[in-house]
């Protein structure tokens, strides 16, 4: 079907008040990112809408894109022709002729007349438009209420815009408006949700994950960075930190406190993507964490866990069961990617009964018998290797272009 441009929709709930302009910016700054490989493709920007003249460009290649924008509401391709009331009726003809149409399809005409020079009001126009179609399709069905194909137009003193689809987008705030924060990345399905979630409500995420190299293989490290390339499709960009954790995770199998490695060992995690926050800006820390999913999400284990850290831990994924995990993962396509069997650090030495309660005293004195513990975190982060990902692309943090990937 030949569209000619297509209407995007900010939604109100993100764009009231002072703050309007800000995230309207934002998102125009993304929209212009996502379309920059349709070069025909221009822009236009109106109160609360955004329109791409598309000029000859793939409109469904460029839809594909735009789902992937936050602060994107809707989708429409869109027909335009002069605002004539012949040239209106006939370009909706040939709109409903390039369909498909089924048997007893039922219809409406929803027209909306912004132009108020317009001779004609909105009621007269769907009566308008929508007999000489009844007329020439004898598919179509007249039902007001919920019916199968919606055709709307729009009535304005440039061009009349007449468009069916609305296609869903991303929704949530603009990229990065919210400020941003550290993501504890595993290999698992739950954080890579957690942050799309995190992204979705304005926050940039970087991503910390922490590596035991012997123990974790190649191919588990892989594994993160591709999970990473695929949020970083949400976004345009992505930091990731890679952290050595080998000898700080070892070290607490030495203890005699099986039961608590778990516990000490996100302790110390959160207590390393502190330090990387601070360094980096961050003003919160993100995880997967899902009440009562496993032994360290227990409402005690998460309590003694976050007295790790100062900063505030979001948690998206608090109140969600495993089932709508699963759906949001593979919506967002980290779904098959996390069940692939490559173990990561946080399934190793994992013990036979992990505490479901863990005692905060005896942990703060399992970690203070550890005196080199302090000196090994800062060593973490300092050995720690970051670099920026892009769905398609690893560049060197400290360089910015791009490298091999068998870096690591």
């Amino acid at each position: 079907m030949k569209y000619d441009m297509l209407l995007l929709r900010l939604g109100e709930l993100t764009l009231k008040g002072k703050n309007r302009g800000r995230f309207e910016r934002t998102v125009l700054a993304h929209v212009k990112s996502v379309i920059r490989p349709f070069p025909a493709a221009t822009i236009q920007k109106e109160y609360g809408r955004l329109y791409i003249v598309l000029n000859g460009e793939d409109p469904n290649a460029i839809i594909k894109v735009l789902k992937k924008v936050f602060g994107l509401y809707s989708v429409s391709p869109v027909a335009v022709c002069p605002s004539e009331l012949d040239a209106i009726i006939e370009t909706s003809r040939a709109f409903i002729k390039q369909m498909d149409l089924k048997d007893e399809t039922t219809f409406k005409v929803t027209a909306r007349r912004v132009w108020k020079a317009f001779p004609h009001p909105s009621q007269e126009m769907n009566h308008l438009v929508g007999s000489p179609l009844l007329s020439e399709f004898g598919q179509l069905k007249v039902s007001m209420r919920n019916p199968e194909l919606e055709l709307r137009i729009e009535i304005r003193e440039s061009g009349t815009y007449i468009y069916c689809e609305v296609i869903p987008g991303a929704g949530g705030f603009p990229r990065g408006s919210n400020g941003k924060a550290m993501l504890l990345l595993s290999g698992g399905i739950d954080s890579p949700v957690a942050g799309y979630s995190a992204m979705r409500r304005g926050l940039e995420v970087e991503c910390v994950h922490f590596y035991s190299y012997p123990f974790t293989s190649r191919k588990a490290k892989e594994k993160v960075m591709e999970l990473a390339k695929v949020l970083s499709g949400y976004a345009g960009k992505i930091k990731i930190h890679l952290v050595p954790f080998t000898e700080i995770q070892t070290s607490f199998t030495q203890v005699g406190q099986d039961n608590l490695i778990i516990t000490l060992m996100r302790r110390s995690m959160l207590r390393i993507a502190t330090m990387l926050a601070e360094r980096e800006g961050a003003l919160a820390i993100v995880t997967g964490d899902s009440l009562g999913q496993v032994a360290s999400q227990t409402l005690p284990s998460m309590n003694v866990i976050g007295r790790a850290t100062e900063l505030p831990l979001l948690r998206p994924l608090v109140m969600m069961d495993k089932n709508e995990i699963v759906e949001i993962a593979q919506e967002i396509g980290t779904y098959e990617l996390s069940i692939l069997p490559y173990e990561d650090c946080c399934t190793l030495f994992v013990p036979k009964s992990p505490t479901t309660n863990p005692n905060l005293h005896v942990v703060e004195r399992v970690e203070a018998s550890l005196e080199n513990l302090p000196g090994m975190l800062e060593e973490a982060v300092q050995r720690t290797e970051t670099v920026i990902l892009t769905p398609s692309s690893v560049i060197a943090a400290d360089r910015e272009e791009a490298i091999e990937e068998d870096w690591f």
